[in-house]
């Protein structure tokens, strides 16, 4: 999906919670969770939890260097 393709490509350059990537894109953090864990399952992402101002923050990062699609 573009929202997914637009994930993995925030965070090439740098880590980011999904309250950010949220902002960023425009989108709700609802929709952003649910994109995020379908990237998890892929392996392309990983996540981990830290301290927040209210609470925790879910962070995310690339589990890859590279995404090479092949169309055949």
């Amino acid at each position: 999906s573009i929202t997914r393709w637009e994930i993995l490509t925030l965070l090439k350059d740098k880590k980011m919670d999904v309250s950010r990537i949220a902002l960023t894109l425009n989108q709700t953090e609802a929709n952003v969770s649910a994109q995020i864990k379908i990237l998890e399952r892929a392996g392309l992402i990983k996540s981990h939890y830290e301290p927040g101002e209210h609470g925790v923050r879910k962070v995310c990062e690339l589990s890859v260097e590279k995404i090479v699609i092949i169309i055949e």
